[in-house]
């Protein structure tokens, strides 16, 4: 089944058939077009339930490809329902594009996976909860990534992230950075594991719990003096324990936070 949308601004809902649990459910394929082909845009996507891969590719369009996972949860039958048949509702996926703004939302009840191509240009906003990892290949802008419980993982990135689970982990390798901007890393349970070019210039602000930092930088460490602070009860120490170090001279701030697990920083083979 394939539909192909047309317009500045478009909201599309798709009837997704119910199948048994034990069923497949075919993938759907949604085109697209954008208000101004050629020109950067930015893909929003915040899911309840589902994986969501991003590719950049050479085309023009959003490609939308997904694939909806056995039976939407139902509430139990209330008791005024007893003795009569319940009616299959619509479960509905919602795209909408304004400006090369292109926008994807699902309703709670259903998990869904997404496999999704954008001009290389492209910016991403990118949100799961339960139930899938985030991944995105090939890109030049910016990336927004939020996950709850799944990993994240971006590969042949030119551009800048700002990355957090809370249980997953967080594995990019960039070919390019943006200049004199920031980026964050944070993970709750989980690694953090970054490639970056061997003539990437930042200053690295480095925290684990529970791990250990490793790089093949030539990163001089300093780990500041702790601070002395007074409260209502008198004095208390408190330390700090982040890492700070320059790389190449040092430039934007590039903060990777850990609390359980290992934090790994490489030059890009």
């Amino acid at each position: 089944m394939r539909t192909v949308i047309k317009g500045i601004l478009v909201a599309v809902y798709f009837l997704m058939g119910l199948v048994t649990a034990c069923m497949a459910q075919a993938t759907e394929k949604i085109e697209v077009p954008l208000t101004k082909p050629g020109q950067p845009g930015r893909l929003n996507i915040n899911l309840i339930t589902g994986s969501i891969k991003v590719t950049g590719y050479k085309g023009k369009e959003v490609e939308i490809n997904y694939a909806t996972r056995g039976e939407p949860h139902r509430p139990p039958v209330r008791e005024e329902a007893e003795g009569l048949r319940r009616l299959p509702q619509i479960s509905g996926l919602e795209v909408m594009e304004d400006n090369n703004v292109v926008t994807i939302r699902t309703g709670p009840a259903r998990a869904v996976d997404l496999d999704i191509k954008v001009p290389a240009n492209f910016s991403v906003k990118l949100k799961t909860i339960n139930g899938g990892d985030i991944l995105v290949e090939d890109l030049e802008g910016e990336l927004g990534l939020n996950n709850i419980n799944g990993n994240i993982r971006m590969s042949n990135i030119a551009g800048t992230a700002s990355a957090s689970t809370i249980n997953g982990n967080i594995i990019a390798n960039f070919r390019r950075v943006a200049a004199n901007v920031p980026m964050a890393f944070s993970s709750l349970n989980g690694k953090i594991d970054v490639s970056l070019p061997a003539n990437a210039q930042f200053n690295a602000k480095l925290k684990t719990d529970n791990g250990d930092i490793y790089t093949d930088f030539d990163m001089p460490v300093n780990k500041p003096a702790s601070k002395e602070e007074f409260d209502r009860n008198g004095r208390r120490i408190m330390t700090d324990k982040w890492l700070y170090g320059k790389i190449n001279g040092g430039g934007p701030e590039l903060l990777f936070k850990n609390f359980n697990g290992n934090i790994y920083i490489r030059k890009n083979k």
